[in-house]
C-alpha cells in the first residue's frame, strides 16, 4: 500500500501507488470524478469538468488556489490532469471482483517527494474509507504524521527537504 519513488527523467519524479480495492471499477470511478465523493478524500475542491479532455480545472482550498487541466480521460479507466505543476494520473482495472487503482503523481522537485507521498497515502486511505461508506478513525493530520516518517526513511533525506503541507 506504500508509494514508490521513481525517476521520470528531465528532473521529474514519479510517486506511484497501487491499491487493490474491494469495489468494482465503476464505483471507484465515481469516487474519483463525482464532487460528492471527491470532497471526502481529495485535498481540494475541483471546479471544472473532469470528464472532458482539455477542460480547464480550478483547485481551491483555504490554503490557496491554482489552475490545472484535464489531459486525458477514458471512463471508467483513466483520468489524468495537471494539478499545478504536477501531473496526476489515475488508472483503474478490474481485479478479483474488485479493482486495482494506480495513482502516479509526477512531481518536479525531489525535496517534496516524502511530503507528497504521505499526502497521497493519506488521501487514498480516506478514499478507501469513503468507498466503504465508513467514517475514518483518524484525522488527516494524524494519518499524515503517522505515515510521513516511513517515506522519509524509504526515499532518503534529499526527498524530505520540504515539510508538511499547510493545515
Amino acid at each position: 500500500m506504500n508509494g514508490e519513488l521513481e525517476a521520470a527523467g528531465h528532473g521529474r519524479w514519479n510517486l506511484r501507488f497501487t491499491r487493490r480495492l474491494a469495489h468494482p471499477v465503476e464505483t471507484v470511478w465515481r469516487a474519483l470524478t463525482e464532487p460528492e465523493h471527491l470532497g471526502a478524500w481529495f485535498p481540494q475542491s475541483i471546479k471544472g469538468d473532469l470528464l472532458t479532455s482539455g477542460a480547464p480545472l480550478r483547485f481551491e482550498s483555504e490554503y490557496g488556489d491554482f489552475d490545472g487541466e484535464v489531459l486525458a480521460v477514458s471512463p471508467p479507466g483513466l483520468l489524468e490532469f495537471l494539478w499545478g505543476t504536477d501531473t496526476v494520473r489515475f488508472e483503474l482495472a478490474p481485479a478479483d471482483g474488485g479493482s486495482v487503482l494506480t495513482l502516479v503523481d509526477t512531481i518536479d522537485e525531489l525535496g517534496k517527494a516524502a511530503r507528497d507521498a504521505a499526502g497521497w497515502h493519506t488521501c487514498l486511505d480516506f478514499l478507501e474509507v469513503e468507498l466503504a461508506g465508513a467514517t475514518a478513525s483518524w484525522t488527516v493530520q494524524e494519518r499524515w504524521t503517522a505515515v510521513h516518517p516511513g517515506y522519509v526513511d524509504a526515499f532518503g533525506p534529499e526527498a524530505a527537504t520540504l515539510g508538511p503541507p499547510p493545515g
